[in-house]
C-alpha cells in the first residue's frame, strides 16, 4: 500500500521537533513541538493563545452563549476565481460579496485542501487525513466498500451536537449515501441537500453530453440500478429521511443551488432566534462541472460562460447568507469561513475555474490543493488582514472545537489527529500560524510536503495532455532526488532549487518522513476503495 513505508520506519519520529523559546524566538528550522503523541506537532504561540482566550471570554460574557459557526464550501472553485485572489472581473466573473468578505476579515494565501472532494469533506469533519479514515476518493457508482468508515470515527457535528449546538449541513455531501454514512447518521442534526456531485446527477438527463447513456434505455436502466441518488433529500438525526424533488432535467440542476441557498437563509434566520448556538455547513453544488445556469443568473457574468455564471451565482448567495446573519442580529457572534474543497477541475474545461499555479484538481501540485480561505467575524477578526501562514482545512476541526468549548480529551487516544487548533491564528491581530507543515496524499501514496515557503515532492502527478490532470495523467516517482521548490521564488513549481540555492531540502524531507512514520503506530483504514 505504501511504497515509501520502508523508508519511513527507519526515521526517528521525534527527530524533526524542537523547542521554541517563546512566540518569536526560534531555536531551529522546525519550530513545531509534539505535546501529545497522537496529535500533529504545533508551533507554540502561548501569548497569542492567551490573548485570544481572553477575547473569547469577553465575548461570551457579553452574549451569554457560545459563538455560531458557518462554513461556506464551494465545489471545485479555483484559487484565482474570486476577485480578491486575482480573478473576479479579470477572470470573467466579478465577485463583490466574496471580495467584501475578504476585505472585512482575514484572507489566507496559503490555505490547503485535499486534492479532490471526498477526501477534503471527510477530513474537515474528522480532523484526520483521508488515508487514515479510508475515504481517499469519492465513492462512485458500482463501488462496494467493505466497511463503513464512519463507524469508529468521532465526527465534528457529533461533538458539537453533544456540546449543545444545532448542527446542519445543506447541499453536497459526497461522503457516502448508504444508511450509516449519511450526514444525519454521522452527527448532523439535520441535512438538506444532494448526496453526490452535480455531474453524477445530471449525466442521466444531459443528452448533449451523454447521449450514449441517456438515449440507451438498457444502459440507462443499468446505470440507475447502481447510480447515485438524484433527489433533494431532507434527513433528521434519529428521525425520518424524506426524498423531495427529483432532478429530471438540466434546468432542474441549474436551479438546485438557489433552492439550497433559500433553505439555508431560512434556517439561519430561524436558528438565530433559537436558544442554541449553531454550526451550519453550506456546501454549494456549483461550481463542479457540469454547470447549468439558473435562469436568473444566465449571462450575468462578464464572460457569459456557464462556469462564470456559476461563480456569479455563488457570490450572490454568499451575500444573502451574510445579510441573513446581519438582519437576524447574530453577525457579531458568528465565525464565517469561505473556501473551496480543491482546485479547479480542468478536465471539464472550459467548464472549469482558474488557478495561477501548476496543476489542478486531482494533483498535489499547488493548483490542485491551494484554495481560497477567508475567515470573517465582525468585531472579532480585524479587517483587511492577509496572511501567508500555513492553514490546512482540517484545522477548521480544531477551531470549531475551541469555539464550542469541546476538549480534545473527547477524541480517542488510539487514533492519530492531523488537525491543529488555529483559533488564535485567525482571531489575533497579526496572528501567526501554528502549523509548520502540510502533507499531501494522492490516495494511499504520500506525495509531498510544504514547510514554510518550501515544498518537496517524492511523487508527482503528470498530465499527459493539456487540462487532463485526472483522465489522462500518471503518478510518477521523482527519480534520483526529491523535487524541491521555493514557492516564493517559483510558485508555479517549475524549477527545483534543492542542491543549488537552499540548504533545507534534507530538513523538509525529514519532516515528510517523520509524518510517514506515524502510520506505523497508527495504521490506516482500508474500506475497499
Amino acid at each position: 500500500m505504501f511504497n515509501l513505508f520502508k523508508l519511513f520506519v527507519i526515521v526517528i519520529i521525534g527527530s524533526a521537533a524542537s523547542w521554541a523559546e517563546d512566540d518569536q524566538g526560534i531555536l531551529s528550522f522546525d519550530r513545531s513541538v509534539s505535546f501529545t503523541e497522537n496529535f500533529e506537532p504545533v508551533i507554540p504561540r502561548l501569548q497569542q493563545d492567551q490573548a485570544v482566550a481572553e477575547k473569547l471570554a469577553l465575548l461570551h460574557a457579553r452574549t451569554g452563549r457560545r459563538p455560531n459557526i458557518l462554513w461556506l464550501v464551494v465545489d471545485d472553485m479555483g484559487y484565482g476565481d474570486p476577485g480578491c485572489y486575482g480573478g473576479g472581473t479579470l477572470a470573467g466573473a466579478s465577485t463583490p460579496h466574496i471580495d467584501r468578505l475578504a476585505a472585512g476579515g482575514l484572507k489566507l494565501t496559503s490555505c490547503y485542501a485535499q486534492q479532490t472532494c471526498t477526501p477534503t469533506r471527510s477530513a474537515i469533519l474528522t480532523g484526520r487525513l483521508p488515508v487514515r479514515t479510508g475515504l481517499t476518493r469519492p465513492i462512485l457508482a458500482g463501488d462496494k466498500i467493505t466497511i463503513n468508515p464512519w463507524t469508529d470515527e468521532v465526527s465534528l457535528p457529533k461533538l458539537l451536537s453533544d456540546a449543545g449546538y444545532f448542527t446542519l449541513l445543506t447541499g453536497k455531501w459526497h461522503v457516502g449515501e448508504s444508511e450509516g454514512m449519511r450526514p444525519h447518521d454521522v452527527g448532523f442534526d439535520e441535512y438538506y441537500g444532494y448526496y453526490p456531485a452535480q455531474k453524477e446527477i445530471s449525466q442521466r438527463v444531459d443528452v448533449r453530453r451523454f447521449p450514449g447513456l441517456v438515449l440507451n434505455p438498457e444502459r440507462l436502466a443499468a446505470f440507475e440500478a447502481v447510480g447515485p441518488a438524484d433527489h433533494l433529500t431532507h434527513g433528521f438525526k434519529g428521525g425520518e429521511t424524506k426524498e423531495l424533488q427529483q432532478i429530471r432535467s438540466i434546468e432542474d440542476m441549474g436551479k438546485a443551488d438557489q433552492v439550497l441557498a433559500d433553505f439555508t437563509v431560512k434556517r439561519l434566520q430561524e436558528l438565530a432566534s433559537g436558544d442554541k448556538p449553531f454550526f451550519v455547513e453550506h456546501c454549494f453544488m456549483k461550481v463542479h462541472c457540469d454547470n447549468f445556469a439558473h435562469p436568473d443568473y444566465a449571462g450575468k457574468s462578464e464572460a457569459k460562460y456557464p462556469y462564470k455564471d456559476a461563480v456569479h451565482e455563488v457570490d450572490v448567495h454568499v451575500g444573502s447568507f451574510l445579510k441573513a446573519l446581519d438582519d437576524s442580529g447574530v453577525l457579531e457572534n458568528t465565525l464565517v469561513f469561505f473556501t473551496s474543497d480543491n482546485g479547479p477541475q480542468m478536465d471539464g474545461w472550459p467548464d472549469a475555474g482558474y488557478t495561477p499555479f501548476r496543476g489542478a484538481k486531482g494533483t498535489t501540485w499547488e493548483g490542485g490543493v491551494r484554495v481560497p480561505g477567508i475567515a470573517y467575524w465582525k468585531g472579532m477578526i480585524s479587517p483587511n488582514r492577509t496572511s501567508d501562514g500555513l492553514f490546512d482545512l482540517m484545522d477548521l476541526f480544531g477551531v470549531a472545537l475551541n469555539l464550542a468549548g469541546v476538549s480534545s480529551d473527547k477524541l480517542p487516544a488510539d487514533k492519530y489527529y492531523d488537525f491543529i487548533d488555529q483559533t488564535s491564528f485567525l482571531l489575533a491581530d497579526g496572528g501567526q500560524s501554528k502549523r509548520e507543515a502540510v502533507y499531501f496524499w494522492w490516495g494511499t501514496e504520500l506525495m509531498a510536503c510544504r514547510m514554510k515557503e518550501y515544498k518537496v515532492h517524492v511523487k508527482i502527478v503528470m498530465a499527459e495532455a493539456p487540462h487532463m490532470h485526472i483522465d489522462l495523467a500518471t503518478v510518477r516517482d521523482v527519480g534520483l532526488a526529491p523535487w524541491f521548490f521555493n514557492l516564493y521564488l517559483d510558485p508555479k513549481e517549475e524549477m527545483t532549487v534543492g542542491h543549488r540555492l537552499d540548504p533545507w531540502m534534507a530538513t523538509v524531507s525529514g519532516k515528510l518522513k517523520a509524518h510517514g512514520a506515524t502510520f506505523k503506530r497508527y495504521p490506516p483504514k482500508n474500506i475497499g476503495l
